[in-house]
């Protein structure tokens, strides 16, 4: 008899060849996650310092080298997401301040 393979709606028969690659798809998951929505802040509607303020907790919450993506429509996000990296050595990576809201990649330091 195929080994059983279990998921939300019930267990069906499978391969073991799926279910190894299956087991090890999942094994690898935090790797696939790079950008995912732990790493988008919308901070569309905020206005400042919270901007910069939630950038900085979300931030803390990351490893070295990880990139947090800032969505903000706040005029003065402008400055103060520069100045915020500048002050605390994260890296600008990229700003586009032609769309709204704004988008402002971060690599943590």
């Amino acid at each position: 008899m195929a080994p059983l393979l279990r998921f939300a709606g019930g267990v069906t028969p499978c391969s073991t060849d799926l279910r190894h690659k299956v087991v090890d798809a999942l094994k690898h998951l935090p790797y696939l996650r790079l950008m995912n929505d732990e790493n988008i802040l919308d901070a569309t509607g905020l206005l400042c310092p919270l901007p910069v303020l939630k950038a900085r907790k979300r931030l803390q919450g990351l490893a070295s080298g990880a990139m947090l993506k800032v969505q903000a429509d706040d005029p003065a996000a402008i400055i103060d997401i520069p100045h915020f990296c500048a002050e605390t050595g994260h890296e600008l990576v990229s700003q586009n301040l032609d769309t709204t809201p704004q988008i402002y990649v971060i690599r943590k330091k």
